[in-house]
């Protein structure tokens, strides 16, 4: 799920300080590099962060995506974005993938059923458990890869906090915000990432088929209203909480019957795209605090 109000973010392809977006490829291709945190030795580990390898650690959610989605959707989005860009980017540049956080703040989420949430207290307490651990074995270049709108406020404090108390430029970003443009540019019905929409329904046929309820596609649709509140006619600056359900009783805001595996193919091309040029850019790690 995403934020009300997405942000105006244009992205730099390049991987150093003043490279021209020619010079990096419109599309990157994947190597066979073992790039899952999970999958390798202490030692290899160990080699990685010598070589001042990016950390990509995941974060998603647990939580309801309508009637033909499984609760497992953020998680599983933001880890397949985040292996694979990592592949693509490791022959710029040493990466490693986290295992993926499956849980986030979703207290919006909990009036329909499924939802596991994490207040911010304890969302941030696991993320910096995880970035400590990183850097006491030599990590310096962490990021918090984002998949679900309700973490975003979250994760931005969280990267406040730490940075200052650690004095390392840990960085992160939501997925759909950083593609923003590339996801615009595929999407018929819909301008922007949403929840259980077009774009997330459409990458969940080209990973898992078979957890979906593809008769019912044609019926998921829910009003997307622009806004921090998500009130039609309320200024799009004030904030209000709101559950989800009272946005969308079957908890789907976009137009899943748009979706298709072959879109979905796209989408996770173009995102991983954009995410691998984005965290090669040397800017985010080296310029000052």
């Amino acid at each position: 799920m995403r934020a009300a109000i997405p942000p105006s973010q244009g992205r730099d392809r390049g991987n150093r300080p003043g490279q021209s977006l020619a010079r990096i490829p419109d599309r990157m291709e994947e190597t066979m590099t073992e790039i899952e945190w999970t999958r390798l030795k202490a030692s290899e580990i160990a080699a990685l962060a010598r070589r001042d390898a990016i950390v990509i650690l995941p974060i998603g959610s647990t939580e309801q995506h309508g009637p033909h989605l499984p609760v497992q959707v953020d998680s599983r989005l933001a880890t397949e974005v985040a292996h694979r860009a990592a592949r693509k980017m490791t022959a710029r540049h040493p990466t490693i993938v986290a295992p993926t956080i499956p849980y986030g703040m979703s207290e919006h989420h909990m009036s329909l059923s499924g939802t596991i949430t994490l207040d911010y207290a304890t969302m941030a307490a696991v993320l910096g458990c995880c970035c400590e651990s990183m850097i006491r074995h030599g990590f310096r270049r962490i990021f918090v890869l984002n998949g679900h709108g309700g973490n975003t406020d979250g994760v931005y404090t969280f990267i406040t906090e730490f940075t200052v108390k650690h004095r390392v430029p840990i960085a992160g970003g939501t997925y759909w915000n950083i593609a923003q443009k590339e996801i615009a540019a595929i999407l018929e019905k819909q301008q922007y990432l949403l929840h259980a929409c077009e774009a997330e329904t459409a990458m969940m046929l080209a990973l898992t088929p078979e957890l979906i309820n593809r008769d019912e596609l044609s019926q998921m649709h829910g009003p997307y209203i622009p806004g921090l509140s998500a009130i039609a006619g309320v200024n799009h600056g004030v904030y209000r909480w709101r559950q989800l359900s009272s946005r969308s009783p079957i908890g789907v805001i976009g137009e899943a019957g748009a979706a298709t595996p072959e879109k979905g193919v796209r989408l996770l091309d173009a995102i991983s795209d954009a995410v691998a040029a984005a965290l090669l850019d040397e800017r985010v790690w080296t310029e000052p605090m």
